[in-house]
């Protein structure tokens, strides 16, 4: 049976190289980068280094770059340090109302603790006007987050636009680059940004090992007490082999990021183009050209989605419904629902990510067996009867 992995928004594999590129700091240089022997300076090395390595890749300097657990980490510092830390000037936050949990559950807690949260509605293709986000600004907005692109349609956002908008207003801006570090350029300066959250596993990195970018000057009210490692910000032994592989993975990126977003392009444009004609009432969700390379993201009708993954996966394909971290709820996408889809819709979701290893045969074989799967589970939907 062929195994083909189509769901690379949710994680990639680490790519051997960058495997490789960690092997020897998990046991020939495996000191503590705070201890002052030999072993010890030479984990501090790799880990300046690697902080150097990223830095030159976001167009940052390397003091601003902290190294966190992963995308999550660097978003709960982003906004619960920076609102913390403002709160004697203000209480009031803008977002979207498409981020993802990792954004939202923050806000949430940080309503729960008297700010005010607004969340900024989205046209049908989950795109953000900064019209919009101008008019909600007063003079207690500290805080703006804005994620780069959508982790489950793919839009891309008008960053850098509402990065002028907050830096006229003198507002810190965020924003949650996991899904597009590594995959499309990312210049903080030209994003904008005071604040910017990547996750090394979306780029084929490892697991567990993230970073926030700082602007130097961008004041965060620290969360994680203990030692004095990252300059103060970040306390915690440093996970070197990770911080390692996160430079290394990046680095790879580097070099390979044009001609394999040119390649996933080519074939997310192929899905788009030849999956709904074989498909009737196949609609694709997200921006039909400011969109990641690598997502296509459609709604099937008459048909759960999970149905749709349960019958793939019998068949060695891995896709999703939408982000990873909400994939056990029963509750429909809130990013769909945000776009105007209806429930049954936003149920009949479809996620198509592709990464590094995706080939055209993967492509063939999907656009293969789907019409199939389609047909059998809407013969057995009491919504389709009569269609």
């Amino acid at each position: 049976m062929n195994k083909v992995y189509l769901d690379y928004a949710a994680t990639a594999p680490c790519d051997p190289e960058v495997l490789k590129a960690m092997t020897p700091y998990f046991f020939d240089k495996f000191g503590n980068a705070s201890s002052i022997h030999s072993f010890g300076q030479d984990a501090k090395k790799a880990v300046e280094d690697s902080r150097q390595t990223l830095a030159e890749f976001l167009g940052a300097r390397a003091d601003e770059i902290v190294f966190t657990s992963g995308g999550t980490e660097s978003n709960n510092f982003a906004i619960i340090g920076s609102a913390l830390a403002r709160k004697a000037k203000g209480d009031h936050i803008i977002t979207s109302v498409i981020e993802h949990h990792a954004v939202t559950e923050p806000c949430k807690f940080l309503e729960k603790q008297g700010f005010k949260v607004t969340y900024v509605k989205v046209d049908k293709y989950g795109r953000v006007s900064a019209e919009d986000i101008k008019k909600e600004i007063t003079d207690k907005t500290i805080l703006i987050s804005l994620m780069h692109a959508n982790n489950e349609i793919g839009t891309i956002q008008p960053v850098s636009e509402v990065g002028r908008l907050a830096r006229e207003r003198g507002i810190c801006f965020h924003t949650d680059a996991v899904q597009t570090t590594g995959h499309i350029p990312v210049n903080v300066d030209n994003l904008s940004v005071d604040l910017l959250s990547l996750s090394a596993h979306k780029f084929y990195g490892p697991k567990g090992v993230g970073a926030l970018y700082v602007r130097k000057g961008t004041r965060l009210e620290t969360f994680l007490h203990g030692g004095d490692q990252e300059n103060g910000r970040r306390a915690s032994t440093h996970n070197t082999p990770g911080i390692v592989g996160l430079a290394y993975a990046i680095e790879l990126c580097r070099k390979n990021m044009k001609p394999e977003a040119e390649f996933q392009m080519a074939l997310r444009d192929r899905l788009i183009k030849e999956l709904p004609p074989l498909i009737p009432e196949v609609y694709l969700n997200g921006h039909p050209t400011e969109r990641l390379p690598n997502n296509a993201n459609f709604s099937i009708k008459y048909i759960e989605g999970e149905s749709i993954l349960l019958s793939l996966d019998m068949l060695g394909i891995a896709a999703s419904t939408g982000s990873a971290c909400t994939s056990s709820s029963l509750e429909p996408s809130h990013v769909l629902l945000a776009i105007g889809l209806t429930h049954e819709l936003a149920h009949g979701s479809l996620r198509i990510s592709l990464g590094r290893w995706t080939k055209k045969e993967d492509i063939d074989y999907l656009l293969e067996v789907l019409p199939g799967i389609a047909k059998k589970l809407r013969a057995m939907s009491p919504l389709y009867e009569g269609k």
